[in-house]
C-alpha cells in the first residue's frame, strides 16, 4: 500500500540495523513464560521443539531477507517509499514482497513440527490442515504482489483457503449466553449455533487476512502489529496450560493450547527476523504476501486452537481501522489506491489527509504531524494497550458475565 514501481532509481543502501539480539529478546518473555507454564505441569518437552524453532525461524528470516532482497529487485519486485516522496530517500528502489521469505521459513518449521509430533504419537491432522491453509494464503499473497489482484478476488479466495480449517474443526459450535440475558432463554447458559458458527469462523479467516493488509502503509506497521498479536496469543496459550481454575476436559484444553503455541512460536520468530529489516527506515517491503500469511496464521491458530472469540480481542485496532474505512471500502466515498498520510518535505513529518479514512490518518488528525518512526512506535504501542485491555475484558467477562 506504500509503494509504487519505478524503473530507474538507485537501490536501497544497506542502512545500519539494530543488533539482532534486541529483536530476539523482544519475543522472549512469552516464550519463557510458556516454557515455565509447561514445566509447572510436567510437560516442558511438549514445547521444546517449538521453542527451538522460535530461534531457528528468527535466525533464518533475519539472515535470508537481506541476502534474497537483491534477487527480488532484479526481477522487478521493488517499490518506492511514498511516505518519503520529495526527499532523496523517496527516490530509492526498495525490494518488496520479502514477506515470502519468513513465510517459507514458517512452512519449513510447520513441516518439522508435523514430523516431530507424529513421532511423538500426537494426532497431526490439524498440522496438515494448517499447512494447507497457510500455503494457499502465501500463494495468494505473492500472486497479489506480482499480479495486483482485484479486491473481489482478495475477499473470495481466503474463503477457499480456510476450508481445510473448517473441515478439520472438531470443537464446539455453542456460545455462552451472558447472565443478564439468560432469562430470555429459560435460564439456558449455552446456545448452539451449528453451521452459523462455521460461517463465523469463515468470516473470521477473511477478516484476519485482509485486516492487516488494509492497516498498512508506514515502515514496520504490518510486521509490528503482527508481532504484538502473536506475543499475546502466546501469553494466552501459556495461561491456558495452567489456568488455576477448574476446567472440564483440562487435557483437551491443554492439547489445544500446546497446538496453538506450536503454530505461533515459529511465526513470532520469523516475523521478528523480518521486522529487523522492515522497521524504520525500511530496506525491504513485506508486500501483501506477509499480510495474508500473518492473517491466516492467526485465523488458523485461533480456529484449530479453539479460541476464535478471544482472537478478536487482540484485533481491536484492526477492527477500528476497518469500521472507519467502511465508507471508502464500500465505495460510498471515493477510495484512492494509496490512502496514506502526506509527507511534508520541510518538517520531514507525516500529516493527516482527512479524505483518507484509515486509523493511521485518524491518529495524525488527533496528535498532529509526526515523524514516520514516532508514528509507527505510537501505533504499535496502541496495539499493545488494546491487546492488554481486550484480554482484561475477557477475564472480567468470564468472572462476572459468563
Amino acid at each position: 500500500d506504500a509503494q509504487h514501481k519505478a524503473a530507474s532509481a538507485p537501490s536501497a543502501p544497506r542502512a545500519a540495523r539494530l543488533p539482532p539480539v534486541l529483536f530476539l529478546l523482544a519475543g522472549l518473555p512469552p516464550v519463557l513464560f510458556l516454557a515455565a507454564q509447561a514445566w509447572a505441569i510436567g510437560r516442558v518437552e511438549r514445547v521444546a521443539t517449538g521453542v527451538v524453532l522460535y530461534f531457528v525461524a528468527f535466525a533464518m528470516a533475519n539472515g535470508f531477507v537481506p541476502r534474497l532482497a537483491p534477487l527480488f529487485e532484479r526481477r522487478g519486485l521493488f517499490g518506492m517509499d511514498i511516505n518519503k516522496k520529495g526527499s532523496p530517500e523517496g527516490d530509492v528502489k526498495i525490494p518488496e514482497a520479502l514477506g515470502l521469505v519468513p513465510a517459507t521459513v514458517y512452512i519449513m518449521c510447520l513441516c518439522l513440527l508435523h514430523v516431530d509430533n507424529e513421532e511423538g504419537g500426537i494426532n497431526t491432522l490439524m498440522y496438515t490442515a494448517a499447512l494447507a491453509s497457510v500455503t494457499f494464503m502465501i500463494l495468494l499473497g505473492f500472486s497479489d504482489d506480482v499480479l495486483d489482484l482485484k479486491w473481489r478476488y482478495k475477499l473470495v479466495l481466503p474463503l477457499v483457503g480456510c476450508l481445510p480449517l473448517l473441515a478439520n474443526y472438531t470443537g464446539h459450535t455453542t456460545v455462552i449466553v451472558p447472565k443478564p440475558l439468560r432469562f430470555l432463554l429459560d435460564g439456558r447458559h449455552l446456545i448452539s449455533l451449528g453451521y452459523l458458527y462455521h460461517l463465523y469462523m469463515a468470516l473470521l479467516s477473511i477478516f484476519c487476512t485482509n485486516a492487516i493488509n488494509i492497516y498498512a502503509g508506514i515502515n514496520g506497521i504490518e510486521v509490528g502489529q503482527s508481532v504484538v498479536i502473536g506475543i499475546f496469543v502466546l501469553f494466552h496459550a501459556a495461561l491456558q496450560l495452567n489456568p488455576g481454575i477448574p476446567k472440564e476436559s483440562l487435557e483437551v484444553v491443554r492439547a489445544n493450547n500446546f497446538f496453538a503455541a506450536d503454530l505461533m512460536l515459529p511465526f513470532v520468530g520469523a516475523a521478528l527476523g523480518l521486522l529487523r529489516h522492515n522497521g524504520y527506515p525500511s530496506v525491504v517491503f513485506v508486500g501483501d504476501t506477509f499480510c495474508y500469511f500473518a492473517g491466516m496464521c492467526f485465523a488458523m491458530t485461533a480456529i484449530l486452537g479453539h479460541f476464535s472469540e478471544t482472537l478478536l480481542l487482540f484485533f481491536i485496532p484492526q477492527i477500528i481501522n476497518f469500521l472507519y474505512s467502511l465508507p471508502q471500502l464500500f465505495g460510498i466515498i471515493p477510495c484512492p489506491r494509496h490512502r496514506l498520510p502526506k509527507y511534508n518535505t520541510e518538517t520531514k513529518k507525516l500529516e493527516a489527509v482527512k479524505s483518507h479514512l484509515t486509523l493511521i490518518n485518524l491518529v495524525l488528525l488527533i496528535t498532529g504531524p509526526m515523524t514516520e518512526k514516532n508514528l509507527c512506535i505510537l501505533l504499535v504501542a496502541f496495539q499493545v494497550v488494546c491487546c492488554a485491555a481486550g484480554y482484561t475484558l475477557r477475564i472480567l467477562a468470564l468472572k462476572y458475565l459468563l
